[in-house]
């Protein structure tokens, strides 16, 4: 199982990559020239790959192996940051878009051939949780060296120098993954790869076939609203800080790595958690717990924001809603995958992606409408509309939990 995880961290730390880039470092660099909250927000649409990915989900299932599709996605990868390496985003911004907007969709391809390798890795419920763990960890810890890490030492090496290293990763990256056996472990059967052709050729089969799928309903409702409050906050709060209390390197830090730590350690501490206690009451607690941290950071924009907002209470409310968000996350995927391992093999890796992409879809469309609603109402009371919203998630978790729908997939 050790190699199974490690194999799958290495996956998904390059596939966190981009997001790092597009999240953490991009919106602060912007926001230093000048560009307004709202501006900022529209370029959360460089995640519309992400979006779609369902669409050639099926295409990754059928065609070729799960290995010619991360050798050639993560080769691209590796293309795209040379070509961002030759291009500035204060000369060159409609380029560096479509660049971006490449590397996304890359990223989204690999993204799927991974989650479907993983989905046939882990069948014992120790190692769906522990697996789930290292693939937010992993995740997070490319964004925060691509985001935060960047972010704090970009003045130094320049934006051509960041982007050579990172093609240099995927390049070592995609070699190892040409090398490595552990691929040769989760082959298709030939009656699934039949299965599944015939059902590609007829989307709406396969949609049926997804929805159908014991507990996809609620997790489709669940995945579109459970970050809605979270992200509107974590997206918000360090802008707000840029403009009144800390300089872009000080958020790099913090918040880029500092607090994306503590994000990394609930998600670690998730999937410890999750061999020992019920998903459906870590669920229940965990969210309770927001509320309170989400509460707690309102108020400093409720009774501090005339004031020099305390460095220390803005630092905790950061790393505490880190810390809750990546608990939140692991317990969230590993509910989606005992979902998929539900349904047919055939269509597993598709059934995955289509949640994954529902999440993915409800996480990006409020980002990139929280920078309009902050300017639109202010930051007071934009952070109550989040505080709402996450209200209305924990109750949709605690309904689920009151009905038995929170249960993990027996090993």
């Amino acid at each position: 199982m050790s190699f199974k995880l490690l194999f799958l961290w290495l996956l998904y730390f390059v596939q966190g990559l981009p997001h790092g880039l597009q999240s953490s470092l991009l919106p602060v660099y912007l926001r230093t020239s000048g560009l307004s909250l709202t501006r900022i927000s529209l370029t959360k649409a460089l995640y519309f790959p992400w979006i779609l990915k369902v669409l050639w989900a099926p295409l990754v299932d059928q065609a070729g192996t799960k290995k010619i599709w991360l050798v050639a996605s993560m080769s691209g990868l590796a293309l795209t940051c040379l070509a961002s390496s030759a291009l500035s985003p204060d000369t060159d911004f409609s380029t560096v878009v479509v660049v971006l907007l490449a590397m996304n969709f890359l990223a989204s391809v690999q993204d799927i051939a991974v989650d479907g390798v993983a989905v046939q890795l882990l069948q014992q419920q120790e190692e769906v949780g522990y697996g789930n763990m290292v693939q937010v960890v992993g995740y997070k810890m490319g964004s925060v060296l691509a985001g935060g890490g960047l972010l704090a030492v970009m003045d130094l090496v320049g934006w051509s120098s960041l982007f050579i290293a990172l093609a240099c990763v995927y390049c070592a990256v995609t070699l190892y993954v040409m090398k490595t056996p552990i691929l040769n472990k989760c082959p298709k059967s030939q009656s699934a790869g039949r299965k599944c052709q015939t059902a590609g050729l007829n989307p709406w089969r396969v949609w049926r076939e997804l929805l159908t799928v014991p507990g996809t309903t609620w997790i489709v409702i669940y995945v579109l609203i459970y970050k809605l409050g979270e992200q509107g906050a974590v997206t918000m709060f360090p802008l707000f800080l840029l403009d009144h209390h800390m300089s872009a390197r000080e958020l790099g830090i913090w918040n880029g790595m500092v607090a994306m730590g503590f994000s990394v350690c609930g998600s670690s501490l998730a999937g410890v958690l999750l061999s020992r206690h019920s998903i459906g009451r870590l669920m229940r607690a965990t969210f309770v717990l927001r509320m309170f941290s989400m509460t707690f950071q309102t108020s400093l924009l409720l009774f501090l924001s005339q004031s020099t907002l305390v460095k220390g209470a803005a630092i905790l409310s950061l790393c505490a809603q880190h810390f809750l968000g990546g608990l939140i996350t692991t317990l969230t995927f590993t509910t989606m995958m005992n979902c998929t391992q539900r349904a047919e093999e055939s269509i597993q890796a598709t059934h995955y992606s289509f949640l994954a992409t529902l999440e993915v879809l409800g996480k990006l469309t409020f980002s990139a409408l929280a920078g309009w609603v902050v300017d639109w109402v202010g930051f007071p009371t934009s952070f109550l509309f989040f505080l709402l919203l996450s209200g209305a998630s924990t109750l949709h978790v605690y309904r689920a939990v009151e009905k038995g729908q929170l249960k993990q997939q027996p090993g």
